[in-house]
């Protein structure tokens, strides 16, 4: 692969060749595919969402509530689901995807003490709940938060 063989892929460039309005010969000539007359065969439109001058939707539906913007996804874990891992394992946030128990850790990952656990681990994440360290501790394993 060098310079003098890049191409676009396939079904991305269409052609330029295409000139609207030119006269009947053209196939696309006189009214250029807009049809006769009408807001839609006229230069400018009308911006997205308006509805002819009907009340918009996004005006219509009740605005309730408030969006924090500073809100922070985190992961839940249940301590049952570290079971898959082998006794004296360090686990962490890259371990639990590599097993496909979490798929997207948005921003961070909380183990929680739902389940039973019955191997000694060294579990490494985000935060922990107070039933989780007790779980992972009474086995002589470690709870330690990133």
């Amino acid at each position: 692969m060098d310079l003098s063989n890049l191409r676009p892929a396939d079904g991305s460039k269409q052609s330029d060749n295409f000139r609207r309005g030119r006269g009947h010969g053209s196939g696309n000539g006189k009214t250029a595919g807009k049809g006769h007359k009408g807001q839609k065969a006229r230069s400018g439109g009308t911006r997205p969402g308006f509805e002819g001058g009907q009340m918009p939707l996004y005006r219509r539906i009740p605005k309730r509530g408030f969006t924090n913007r500073n809100t922070k996804t985190i992961v839940a874990i249940n301590v049952s689901a570290l079971e898959v891992f082998e006794n004296d394992t360090v686990v962490t946030v890259d371990t639990l995807i590599e097993q496909g128990i979490v798929t997207n850790p948005k921003d961070g990952v909380k183990i929680l003490g739902n389940g039973e656990l019955t191997k000694k681990l060294t579990v490494q994440a985000d935060a922990f709940s107070a039933g989780a360290v007790a779980k992972i501790e009474a086995l002589g394993g470690k709870a330690e938060v990133i």
